[in-house]
């Protein structure tokens, strides 16, 4: 008798051991409440709550995938964000956060404009020169003036050539060019260091292959005129 109620009584401490273990581990754990739509990948009650092992786990269903524990949603986050939150992206499982009221932002500043002009060389220059001519300063004076009606960034005065003489020759004489430009607006009032110029020499074209060597000398130097140029940008705001 006393065998058999020693027996019963370790059969009870088993059982209450097991029944206390549980709620111990449901006490720990949040109760998770699915939204209910679409296929959910943990066993739910009655209540929408996902059902936990002993230990706190969620019991998985047929349905379960890693894709699916991150998308079955449980209020503001997916459900498994508790339940498997070792799988599910954090990012997930994070509140996002509401930034703080910013003041409007201030007008945008106004962007750079930019017009480049193309000064035919013969226009600006005798033939095969680097002095301005008369013609050529009243373009200049005219471009000073434009340069004066914007807040100046730069001017780029960049000289070109035809291909008649050496490459040595030409790049020399388009830089000479350049730089005469940029004297001369230095001399209108505009700052050197707002001016930058560059020779080309007769690496640029714009004839192409339209004026053949067979030409006549003179007409040739008439065909490659256009090649023959100062090519001025000016850059600013308004």
């Amino acid at each position: 008798m006393i065998k058999q109620t020693k027996k019963q009584m370790f059969i009870l401490a088993a059982i209450a051991s097991i029944g206390l273990s549980a709620p111990a581990a449901f006490a720990q754990a949040k109760d998770v409440v699915v939204d209910g739509k679409g296929e959910i990948p943990y066993v739910i009650d009655s209540r929408n709550v996902v059902a936990r092992s002993g230990a706190g786990l969620c019991w998985r269903t047929g349905y379960w995938s890693p894709a699916a524990a991150g998308t079955a949603m449980a209020g503001q986050f997916p459900a498994g964000c508790e339940c498997d939150s070792d799988i599910v992206p954090k990012e997930k499982c994070t509140p996002a956060v509401i930034p703080a009221a910013v003041p409007a932002p201030a007008a945008p500043a106004p962007r750079p404009t930019a017009e480049k002009i193309k000064l035919s060389a013969d226009t600006l220059f005798d033939f095969d020169k680097a002095v301005l001519k008369p013609e050529g300063r009243s373009k200049l004076d005219q471009l000073a003036e434009q340069a004066k009606s914007v807040k100046l960034e730069v001017i780029l005065a960049v000289g070109h050539t035809d291909r008649l003489g050496s490459d040595v020759y030409n790049q020399k004489l388009s830089e000479r060019r350049a730089n005469a430009v940029k004297t001369y607006l230095v001399g209108k009032g505009v700052e050197a260091n707002r001016i930058y110029t560059e020779g080309k020499g007769e690496r640029q074209p714009v004839t192409g292959t339209t004026c053949s060597d067979k030409l006549g000398r003179k007409a040739l130097i008439e065909c490659l005129q256009p090649d023959r140029r100062v090519e001025v940008e000016v850059i600013g705001t308004k």
